[in-house]
């Protein structure tokens, strides 16, 4: 018998025993299915919806999930490459959002080094915010992106990912160059969730599935949904009628191991056939509101191809922003130029005040100071903002060489923070935080 012969007896045996509501004896005795992510996010739903179907279809006696998050997949598609290679019991779950991952981290591994399974499943996009939040419409929300792109925080999953994409999307379709999205990256739904309701974003971008427990249970208002027409079951209106022409969704699926035999891939395959025709499978399907989106074979290997494409291509496009990547902007010499004159004159200054020190400091005055600026620059940076921290740096930088104008240094300093956020965020479009005083900024 050829391989291919055996490969398609496989598969008819595995169909065939499906198709008569169970199996005397699983098809095989243990699978285990690797997310690359943090539980509670997509991926981790996937794993774990795809446990209770293959178990309670009777086709694996055993399906542990294991969790490896980290950098949008690619510390997992790293892992499963090199630890489980030739192993016919592991699947890995996969996709758009590693495409992205692999694109954003220059990853050294990519999906061309696992093999593919199928495509599973669809899911659109959900922007949302907290109950509380002053923002009541999709209209609230983009006015005061369009105003201060910076201002704004969108939460969601892994740089490069679907969420991000979406953003970038929102604000190519608003006149706002995509760079300038004040993204805030999360490595699991857990914590993207967390951060959401809690208000540390201004907005959410996440899976239909991740956020309904939240919005049927009223703490999180939908402001608009990624699919062409409104879904069935769900009052949230489409970016399409509220002006954006934006039409995206998100897609998962499976990889087995590199080195794989032939035998034990058309095995896999007939497996995850068989699954997705379950009443376990069609169930779950319902439950989460995602999209039957199998594909299998030749047909797969092409869409991710082509996928694979068109991800790169956008993200290229997020990172350009509008510039194009053409002519050089002169904005960064006029900042090493004026970084060269202050040094110039703060030397200057140094040196003609050497004679005339005030002998009552001690010498070890000023790099205390110096020493207290950087060090609460850095710790201010995150939380306060960049205009406060660089404040208080500029300040006690001052008070370090002249310590008999503070309120003076004082206004001096603050003018310099608020001129240096102008002029990166603004102008560089350089994505600064702004912490405390980001409603103003």
């Amino acid at each position: 018998m050829t391989r291919r012969a055996c490969a398609a007896l496989v598969r008819a045996m595995v169909l065939l025993g499906c198709a008569s509501g169970a199996f005397a004896q699983p098809a095989i005795d243990e699978l285990r299915i690797i997310a690359p992510a943090a539980p509670g996010g997509g991926w981790d739903q996937t794993a774990r919806a795809m446990q209770q179907a293959l178990q309670r279809a009777g086709l694996v006696r055993i399906a542990p999930v294991e969790n490896v998050p980290g950098a949008a997949g690619t510390i997992g598609l790293a892992r499963f490459i090199g630890a489980e290679a030739g192993r016919s019991d592991v699947v890995l779950v996969s996709g758009l959002i590693m495409l992205g991952g692999i694109v954003t981290h220059r990853a050294p591994v990519t999906l061309h080094d696992v093999t593919p399974l199928a495509r599973l499943t669809g899911e659109y996009e959900v922007i949302a915010v907290p109950a509380a939040s002053p923002f009541r419409t999709l209209r609230d929300l983009l006015d005061a992106f369009i105003a201060r792109p910076e201002s704004i925080s969108w939460g969601g999953g892994s740089a490069g990912g679907s969420d991000q994409i979406l953003a970038g999307l929102v604000a190519d379709a608003v006149g706002v160059p995509p760079a300038r999205v004040n993204y805030i990256a999360f490595s699991g739904g857990g914590e993207s969730m967390a951060a959401i309701l809690g208000g540390q974003v201004s907005a959410g971008i996440n899976g239909l599935a991740e956020f309904a427990p939240q919005i049927e249970a009223g703490t999180l208002r939908p402001l608009a949904i990624s699919s062409a027409e409104r879904l069935a079951g769900v009052d949230v209106p489409t970016l399409r009628e509220q002006g954006l022409p934006i039409e995206f969704e998100n897609w998962r699926s499976l990889a087995a191991p590199p080195g794989l035999a032939a035998a034990d891939r058309a095995r896999l395959e007939s497996l995850i056939a068989a699954m997705v025709k379950s009443p376990p499978w069609r169930e779950t399907l319902a439950r989460y509101r995602w999209l039957d989106r199998y594909l299998a074979g030749d047909a797969f290997v092409r869409f991710a191809a082509a996928e694979e494409s068109r991800v790169r291509n956008v993200l290229r496009k997020f990172a350009e922003g509008q510039s194009g990547g053409t002519a050089p902007e002169p904005y960064p010499w006029i900042v090493i130029a004026g970084l060269l004159v202050t040094g110039g004159l703060l030397g200057r200054q140094v040196f003609r005040s050497a004679g005339a020190r005030d002998t009552s400091r001690s010498p070890r005055a000023p790099v205390v100071l110096l020493a207290a600026a950087v060090a609460l620059h850095l710790l201010l940076l995150e939380n306060a903002g960049f205009v406060i921290a660089a404040a208080v740096l500029f300040w006690l930088a001052a008070r370090a060489f002249d310590p008999r104008h503070p309120l003076r240094d004082g206004c001096f300093a603050v003018g310099v923070s608020v001129s240096a956020y102008v002029l990166f965020a603004r102008v560089l479009h350089l994505s600064l935080p702004a912490g405390l005083l980001a409603g103003w900024l």
